[in-house]
C-alpha cells in the first residue's frame, strides 16, 4: 500500500507511546490520521500537530467506537489503515497467600475481565468495524486495506502475575491468522507486532535503576526499544503487500524470565 494524502488511517491509543509514534510516522507520509484515545487533551494536541482529527473513544464501548469511526470517516473518508495500539495491563498472582497474615486470595475476576475487554475484545471490535467499512472501498492494486495489531512478548513468555495481560495479548496473536484468512478474499491484510520492553510514557515513572536493569536484560541492543522503532515496523507491515497473517516480535531477542 502506498502512503500518501489519498489514504486515511485510524490509530487507536494514538495519543501517546507506540500509538503516538505511529500517528506521527503515518502523518509524515501525508496520510490523514484519526486518533482514537481517551486522553482528550493529549489527543487533541497531537491531532493538531499532525493535521489529523481526534476522536475520544473507549474501545470497550460499542457506542463510542461507532461514534469515533463516524467522526473519523466524516473528516477523512473511509480508512484503508487501522493500527490498534490501545491497551493496558495489571498484575496479580492467580492465587496467593499473605506472608504476614496467612490470608489467601485469588486474582479478582472483574480485574481479569477488564483487561480482556480492553486489550482483546476492544482490538477485535475495532478490527471488525474497520474491515466492514473497508469492504466498500475500491481495491488499489488488488488491496482494500491493511491492519496492524499490538500484542506483547508476554503473549509467548508472560511473567508471574501477568495471567490476564498474557491471555489478552495471546488472544490477539491467536486471532491474527484466522482474521487474515477471513479477509483475504476481499484484499484486506492483517498482522501483529509483539513489542518487548519499550521506552513509553509508562516507563517514565520507573526509577532509573529499574530501567537500567531492564535494558541490561535485553541481549542486543542493550537498551529499551524506542516508540519510533515500533512505528517503523508498523509502516513496513502496511506498505509491504506480501506481509499478511504474521506475528513478529520486536524485542532485541529478549525472553522474559518468570519474574
Amino acid at each position: 500500500m502506498q502512503l500518501n494524502s489519498s489514504v486515511a488511517a485510524v490509530v487507536t491509543g494514538g495519543a501517546s507511546g507506540l500509538g503516538e509514534a505511529t500517528t506521527r510516522a503515518l502523518a509524515a507520509q501525508g496520510v490523514k490520521v484519526a486518533i482514537f484515545d481517551m486522553n482528550e487533551a493529549k489527543g487533541e494536541a497531537v491531532a493538531k500537530e499532525v493535521g489529523g482529527v481526534f476522536c475520544k473513544c473507549n474501545v470497550t464501548s460499542e457506542e463510542e467506537v461507532d461514534a469515533a469511526f463516524a467522526k473519523a470517516r466524516a473528516a477523512h473518508g473511509q480508512e484503508r489503515i487501522l493500527v490498534n495500539c490501545a491497551g493496558t495491563g495489571n498484575a496479580a498472582k492467580t492465587a496467593s497467600r499473605d506472608k504476614q497474615t496467612g490470608e489467601t486470595k485469588h486474582f479478582p475476576l472483574e480485574a481479569f475481565n477488564l483487561i480482556i475487554q480492553i486489550n482483546l475484545v476492544g482490538t477485535f471490535r475495532c478490527i471488525a468495524k474497520s474491515a466492514k467499512g473497508m469492504l466498500d472501498l475500491e481495491p488499489i492494486d488488488g488491496e482494500r486495506g491493511a491492519i496492524v495489531n499490538t500484542a506483547s512478548v508476554a503473549a509467548e513468555d508472560g511473567q508471574m502475575g501477568q495471567a490476564a495481560y498474557s491471555a489478552s495479548k495471546g488472544g490477539i496473536v491467536g486471532m491474527t491468522l484466522p482474521i487474515a484468512r477471513d479477509l483475504a478474499g476481499d484484499g484486506i491484510r492483517i498482522n501483529t507486532i509483539l513489542p518487548g520492553i519499550f521506552n513509553t510514557p509508562l516507563m517514565q515513572f520507573a526509577p532509573e535503576a529499574v530501567k537500567a536493569g531492564l535494558a541490561a536484560s535485553v541481549p542486543f541492543p542493550k537498551r529499551l526499544g524506542e516508540a519510533s522503532e515500533y512505528a517503523q515496523l508498523a509502516l513496513t507491515r502496511i506498505t509491504n503487500g506480501y506481509f499478511n497473517g504474521e506475528d513478529v516480535r520486536l524485542d532485541g531477542a529478549i525472553r522474559m524470565q518468570p519474574r
